[in-house]
């Protein structure tokens, strides 16, 4: 008797793949509209419209102070704008062409001979395609080689699985003596890159598709590696976001606020080494934690939380994220607000969180 094909996992709503993609799959229609400009932007985003993509034009800036800094990317120039440090640094740049695997090895041959090298490419090509490379090459001889992931999470949702990387946080904070920090806007980003000429071993930073919202009005002075950062107090609940995550959980705060509940905000910048200070801080002043992250619930920021608060004592806690499936096709804005990672699905996934919890 021949076997049954299985059947492919439904989304986690009862909407379909259609209603994803066309960004009727929840959310405002504030949102709806964004989904709508999304689909426009599968041909293409021309670099003015990026404010956030500030990374070739500040390693130009290193560059010009630092000798050792080289730059290298996987034939994607355009995408990460390390077209901008090539413009002023042309004999320190390199295209390797479709082979991020080879790069992330002659990034760690360039690191050995002592350059500090910064190797761009999709997050779902960096440390997900290039495990082996990230850890053998990079973090076992302590290169000063930082993999930058960029267009991390589902933020590349047109192009499906392939190009989408839910699980690089997890793969990285894995390996061994390897720092895992994620870029929430231009002016964090801006901060992430200046710690990391002079910071140990090797590193892998995460970006988001150069969209992102503003967080921090101006860069963050005080910004230093594994600190995390509270950026709204309050004790009832505490949100503990990175990255792409942080402008919807400060507008979700304001949400729970008009509601009587009022949430510290924590921005969660350095995956490994976590602050894990900040964690027990906010499990003895705050009733309940949620994290909140553009990745999947499994291994990520939600992981690491809950491996600090084991040594606490018990309180309510809840991972918020992408469960543990693929996700669908579709513009990323209509993805966030399908999986409730857009302000109004953050506060009321949070709200519900205090109710089954008994603390609202």
């Amino acid at each position: 008797m021949a076997k049954q094909r299985a059947k492919p996992r439904k989304p986690e709503s009862n909407q379909g793949q259609d209603a994803i993609f066309r960004g009727t799959s929840g959310g405002d229609a504030k949102l709806k509209d964004e989904a709508f400009k999304d689909q426009r932007s599968v041909r293409g985003t021309p670099n003015a419209a990026l404010p956030a993509f500030v990374l070739g034009e500040e390693l130009a800036d290193l560059a010009d102070r630092d000798p050792r800094i080289v730059v290298l990317t996987a034939d994607l120039a355009n995408a990460n704008r390390t077209n901008d440090f090539r413009a002023r640094h042309p004999d320190r740049f390199f295209n390797l062409g479709i082979a991020e695997k080879n790069m992330m090895t002659i990034a760690a041959g360039m690191a050995s001979c002592g350059m500090i090298a910064y190797a761009a490419t999709f997050s779902s090509f960096c440390v997900i395609l290039g495990a082996e490379q990230a850890k053998t090459d990079c973090a076992y001889p302590a290169m000063k080689v930082r993999l930058v992931g960029h267009h991390s999470g589902m933020s590349m949702g047109f192009y499906g699985t392939s190009h989408h990387a839910l699980e690089d946080l997890a793969i990285a904070r894995t390996i061994a003596d390897m720092t895992v920090v994620y870029a929430t806007d231009a002016n964090h980003l801006r901060a992430i890159l200046r710690a990391s000429t002079d910071h140990p071993g090797a590193m892998y930073i995460r970006l988001g598709r150069g969209r992102d919202p503003q967080v921090y009005a101006e860069m963050p002075r005080d910004f230093r590696i594994g600190k995390a950062a509270t950026l709204r107090k309050g004790r009832d609940l505490a949100l503990i976001a990175c990255g792409s995550m942080l402008r919807a959980t400060l507008d979700a705060a304001d949400l729970l606020s008009k509601q009587g509940i009022e949430a510290r905000v924590i921005d969660m910048h350095t995956i490994k080494p976590l602050d894990a200070a900040a964690i027990c801080k906010a499990a003895r002043e705050t009733a309940a934690i949620m994290t909140i992250e553009e990745h999947n619930i499994t291994g990520g920021l939600g992981s690491a939380v809950m491996e600090v608060l084991v040594g606490e004592e018990r309180l309510p806690f809840q991972r918020h994220g992408i469960p543990d499936e693929f996700v669908p096709v579709g513009p990323p804005a209509a993805l966030y607000a399908h999986y409730k990672l857009d302000a109004a699905g953050i506060a009321r996934k949070a709200k519900s969180f205090l109710a089954a919890a008994g603390r609202v």
